[in-house]
């Protein structure tokens, strides 16, 4: 009797969920860990690749005029001028012959500008205007390096290898000797820009543009140890060419 009631009551009691719309569901431990997971799952970012834009640069041509006329510009210059040396010898004052003389004569040299820095002169000098009885004879090449001092002047130096000879009263003196100098040109003439292309870059500055000038330098003609005091003072024109 009492296992009948029991069973009644377990058929009614199912008879209420099913009416009452329930569903069974049966969780498992699996279900569980699969959550878990998801929540633990770490969403990576996406970076979008930066695409640069290339940058274009122009570079401008610059064409240069057609038909320029070609100007010829060389580095030849010669030049005459008035000089006067001073010749001391190197005698003591007991020597007969020791003294000083002095002399007029004229200087003439003929050179060639490489570039505004550097060029090859030839000079020579002869006296004939007497003091004391004597005269000068002096030639000699020179390495000419020069300082250009903006367009109308220029600085110059003389290094070269000169032969002096002397004659008169004084000591005789007969040497083939290192010879020094400076000096400085300036340019008389008009420098004007002259429409074309020109030859060489350096033309018209320092004194070389074509035209006359002016010179003015010091020379010392023998470097020599025992050597007589021979000394030049130069002063002229110059036509560059």
């Amino acid at each position: 009797m009492k296992n009948s009631k029991l069973s009644f009551i377990a058929f009614v009691t199912l008879t209420t969920l099913a009416h009452a719309g329930g569903d069974f569901e049966v969780v498992t431990p699996y279900e569980s860990e699969d959550i878990k997971n998801v929540e633990e799952m770490v969403v990576e970012e996406v970076v979008q690749p930066v695409v640069k834009t290339p940058v274009i640069v122009e570079t401008a041509v610059v064409e240069e005029p057609k038909n320029l006329k070609s100007i010829y510009a060389n580095g030849f210059y010669a030049g005459l001028g008035i000089t006067a040396t001073r010749y001391k010898t190197s005698c003591r004052s007991r020597c007969a012959n020791a003294g000083i003389d002095k002399t007029i004569g004229i200087l003439g040299r003929v050179g060639y500008d490489f570039n505004q820095y550097i060029g090859l002169e030839a000079r020579g000098i002869k006296t004939s205007l007497k003091d004391n009885g004597g005269t000068v004879k002096h030639a000699g090449v020179f390495i000419k390096p020069m300082l250009p001092i903006g367009d109308k002047s220029n600085l110059y130096g003389l290094v070269g290898l000169a032969k002096t000879t002397t004659q008169g009263k004084l000591q005789r003196t007969d040497a083939e000797t290192l010879a020094l100098g400076a000096g400085i040109e300036v340019d008389l003439s008009k420098d004007s820009p002259k429409d074309g292309r020109y030859n060489r870059e350096f033309d018209g500055q320092g004194d070389q543009e074509k035209g006359i000038g002016l010179f003015v330098d010091y020379e010392k003609m023998v470097v020599k140890s025992g050597a007589p005091a021979l000394d030049a003072l130069s002063a002229g024109l110059t036509y560059d060419f």
